[in-house]
């Protein structure tokens, strides 16, 4: 393992306006300075959290892709984010994970968010997403995902890195400070967290509170209530001496999810 250089994007996203979003994104990136491994983009990143999948859903290649792939060849790097993919009849909270050559893996939402009707328009993911970038073992999951620790859980699928993407509202800001540091303690990883700012088309402000967390607890990175594109290094030694410290993992529980 290698240390990672990470891009965070907390970004105000416009309603429901794929073009804009992606014109907006990429001029906000403009500003990075330095080589960086790994760009996060928030939850439906070209939308904002809607359930308006009918109108805006792209399939497999499209548009936002096709923009993905663009990207993370022009700055030699990894990109990803969820948004809104129509398949097989279906329709996907889907987080791609883009390499630089254009192949990429993909994530689908597992936990859909009932309280929003996310489940009533979107089909649920059945399968962890694990990748690896130099050296390191990463899994991506998306927003409400964050709430239920046992498929987020360090045993038998193992990661050294677990990201979120999110349109996580300020209302429930507590729970997302709230709930980031303790999936970092207990899986002994490195977790971060990438939410959206601003209000979204239905009046629902977004703080961001986008943050990065060590192993320990200690909080590598943090912003609140305004768009940062940030770059910052997490280290594989971190992960290292805090396992051999406390081997906590080997006395983990397993869990079968049915």
């Amino acid at each position: 393992m290698e240390n990672l250089k990470i891009t965070s994007f907390q970004g105000y996203l416009f309603w429901e306006k794929i073009d804009q979003n992606l014109q907006n994104i990429a001029l906000r990136l403009s500003g990075i300075r330095e080589k960086t491994d790994l760009i996060i983009l928030p939850e439906m990143f070209n939308t904002g959290f809607t359930m308006n999948a009918s109108e805006l859903a792209e399939p497999m290649g499209g548009k936002t892709m096709q923009w993905m792939h663009k990207i993370a060849k022009q700055y030699d790097c990894v990109v990803t984010g969820s948004l809104i993919i129509a398949e097989k009849g279906k329709y996907y909270n889907r987080l791609i994970w883009m390499l630089p050559e254009g192949t990429c893996n993909y994530y689908d939402k597992r936990h859909l968010f009932a309280l929003g009707k996310e489940h009533h328009t979107y089909t649920a993911g059945t399968k962890k997403l694990i990748v690896e970038l130099k050296g390191w073992k990463i899994c991506p999951m998306i927003c409400y995902d964050l709430r239920f620790p046992v498929w987020m859980r360090n045993v038998k699928e193992t990661y050294d890195l677990l990201l979120i993407v999110a349109n996580w509202p300020e209302r429930r800001a507590l729970h997302w400070r709230t709930l980031i540091p303790a999936r970092a303690v207990e899986n002994q990883a490195y977790v971060i967290g990438v939410n959206r700012v601003g209000h979204d088309g239905n009046e629902v402000y977004h703080s961001g509170d986008s943050t990065c967390i060590d192993p320990n607890g200690n909080v590598v990175y943090y912003k609140r209530d305004e768009e940062d594109v940030y770059t910052f290094t997490i280290v594989a030694d971190e992960i290292q001496k805090t396992r051999r410290a406390m081997p906590f993992l080997k006395d983990a529980d397993e869990f079968t999810l049915l």
